[in-house]
């Protein structure tokens, strides 16, 4: 298990190149799984969720060529259903989250799909009834072996319908997409996820010959085809890591453009960061962010004290709160950080308390955080990283720290940021790796 020993205080100074978006290359991966044709997809982030999926395919038997650094092309022409009830395919599966997008591919294409529980962040209850609701609607039969945790799915032949939604579950709509490109009939879904991870999935199967409309919105209509072919795709830039290197600036009173950000695909988050203070320009596809002595949070019209809640897109992300969280501790001002979907990811602010940050939990959701304006920095501690967002918030913690601090098990934060020492000690900080 690895650690990092991070020194605090340190200005930082450079720029930021994010990497490509993880959510959508674990979704746009999967539907390598559509065609026997070759997909190319670009600016694949490595980090160790999406390797994890790749190997998980290659055991399946689908050919994987590793063109250079972010690129890789896929061939499913040689499935191996049989792997499925392999111990190998059962241990790698358990151990990712994203796993459970394979179903949708498989079922389309091989008519079966199985799936242990999938793994991934302990951030409360993330119940799965999405996906296999979905399949149902399109004729599959869904079981569940609770004694070996096995969800099992299969149908002759799918068929379109429509559905509403009993949840707008990102790697739910994705799910049932891809199930319902191949399947007969014209498929209906409404209270789809429309985050830009689904437009990006829906844009990659177009290009492959399946035929989505509604696109961007929360109703999808796709009419079935008997086949996709092969495609070249490029994944967006991540908006959580450029919300993080925006919440790292603003903390760390440093200098920081964001290269290539995809401004138009971040939404709600620079302005957020605007509401606690922080000044974000926008230069091209750039963004900058300045040195600030001290950033104060807005206030509602009515001269109530601000909250920031997540929402589905175009929403507020949830994966960011907990940046705006650790921001908020040095701010001028109090905010309500409000976390309506998963109620475990505010369990980490007792290390922030720790450190000396006044945040005052209210319940598994919700967490006052009273700023200190900078004239009580937080203190280094030592601590371990919860989950892959929490993780990448306690690093920031630690760059605005005074002294060394020792982060444990950043094996979290590598399954979501690719390099991330590397990439701050290029722009001054100084994080060791143990």
């Amino acid at each position: 298990m690895s650690k990092f020993e991070v020194v605090g205080g340190k200005q930082l100074n450079g720029e930021l190149t994010p990497q490509g978006a993880k959510n959508e290359a674990l979704q746009v991966i999967c539907a390598c799984l559509l065609t026997r044709e070759q997909v190319t997809i670009e600016n694949v982030p490595e980090i160790v969720d999406v390797i994890k999926l790749i190997e998980l395919l290659q055991g399946l038997g689908v050919e994987v060529e590793h063109v250079e650094r972010g690129k890789y092309r896929f061939q499913a022409a040689r499935v191996n259903i049989d792997y499925l009830a392999t111990g190998d395919f059962y241990r790698k599966a358990a151990a990712l989250r994203g796993s459970i997008m394979i179903l949708g591919p498989l079922l389309a294409l091989h008519g079966y799909g199985i799936s242990p529980k999938p793994g991934g962040d302990k951030i409360g209850r993330r119940r799965l009834d999405t996906h296999f609701l979905g399949f149902e609607k399109l004729g599959a039969t869904v079981e569940y072996d609770a004694e070996r945790g096995w969800f099992k799915v299969f149908a002759r032949q799918l068929k379109g319908a429509y559905m509403l939604l009993d949840e707008a579950s990102v790697t739910g709509t994705a799910n049932i997409i891809m199930a319902a490109v191949l399947a007969e009939g014209v498929t209906t879904i409404y209270n789809a996820a429309c985050e830009p991870y689904v437009q990006q999935l829906c844009k990659m199967l177009n290009s492959m010959g399946a035929k989505i409309s509604g696109i961007a919105s929360n109703l999808l209509t796709i009419e079935g085809v008997t086949s996709l072919h092969g495609c070249t795709h490029r994944c967006l830039p991540d908006m959580i890591e450029v919300g993080s290197y925006i919440g790292l600036a603003a903390i760390t009173h440093s200098e920081i453009t964001i290269k290539e950000a995809g401004i138009p695909h971040l939404g709600l988050i620079p302005n957020a960061f605007r509401r606690l203070g922080i000044r974000v320009d926008e230069r091209n596809d750039d963004l900058y962010i300045p040195p600030q002595a001290h950033y104060a949070i807005e206030e509602f019209i009515d001269g109530s004290i601000l909250s920031i809640a997540d929402a589905p897109w175009p929403g507020l992300t949830p994966d960011l709160l907990s940046i705006f969280l650790v921001v908020a501790t040095q701010a001028k001002g109090s905010v309500l950080i409000h976390q309506k979907m998963f109620e475990s990811r505010l369990f980490f602010v007792d290390k922030l308390i720790d450190m000396g940050a006044k945040i005052i939990l209210c319940d598994p959701h919700r967490a006052t955080v009273i700023g200190q304006n900078h004239d009580s920095r937080l203190r280094a501690t030592k601590m371990t990283s919860p989950d892959i967002r929490a993780g990448i918030a306690l690093l920031i913690a630690a760059l605005s720290a005074q002294g060394t601090s020792v982060i444990e098990n950043v094996d979290q934060i590598d399954r979501g940021y690719e390099q991330i020492e590397q990439k701050l000690n290029a722009i001054g900080a100084e994080i060791r790796r143990g």
